[in-house]
């Protein structure tokens, strides 16, 4: 005969003995709210040009507050915002939005047409969170204490205002 371990009594037994049922209940999982800013919006014409920086070195979470205000504006006033921001990630911000426009200009010009520039928005623009680096500091009595700097993925989809 096989003995249970002490303390294996199974709670689906407990629950019978209790007058419970023996198969736990199961609550539907609440819906999920959706995350601000992941939208896409429709009114495009399905043109959409990209733009990448890889390991930038700044927190994701200082990156975003400023993605946060440049997304579904017009390329020219995210330009204009970032240009005059006083955030260090501002910067690098503005160099993927400006590459991003450029590659916009480049791939309309090698299909043999062209892009406004006036017309393009900010479809698209995440942070996402690259490789830590970790380094460690000194600290009291001999020890090391470890020191994470975080790094962050700049992405940017730009598109063309649709017909109104």
């Amino acid at each position: 005969m096989a003995t249970a371990k002490k303390g294996a009594a199974s709670t689906a037994g407990r629950r019978a003995r209790r007058g419970g049922t023996a198969e736990p209940a199961r609550r539907a999982a609440p819906a999920r709210p959706r995350r601000p800013g992941r939208k896409r919006p429709a009114a495009t014409t399905g043109r959409e040009w990209n733009a990448t920086q890889r390991s930038t070195r700044q927190s994701p979470y200082k990156m975003r507050l400023v993605i946060d205000e440049i997304r579904g504006r017009p390329v020219n006033d995210a330009l204009a915002y970032l240009q005059f921001s006083k955030k260090h990630a501002a910067k690098q911000i503005e160099k993927v939005l400006r590459s991003a426009v450029a590659n916009a200009e480049y791939q309309a010009r090698d299909d043999g047409g062209g892009v406004d520039v006036d017309d393009l928005f900010v479809k698209y623009a995440v942070i996402n969170e690259g490789p830590k680096l970790k380094r460690y500091t000194p600290a009291a009595m001999g020890r090391a204490t470890p020191v994470i700097k975080r790094t962050s993925h700049v992405e940017i989809v730009v598109a063309e205002r649709g017909a109104r």
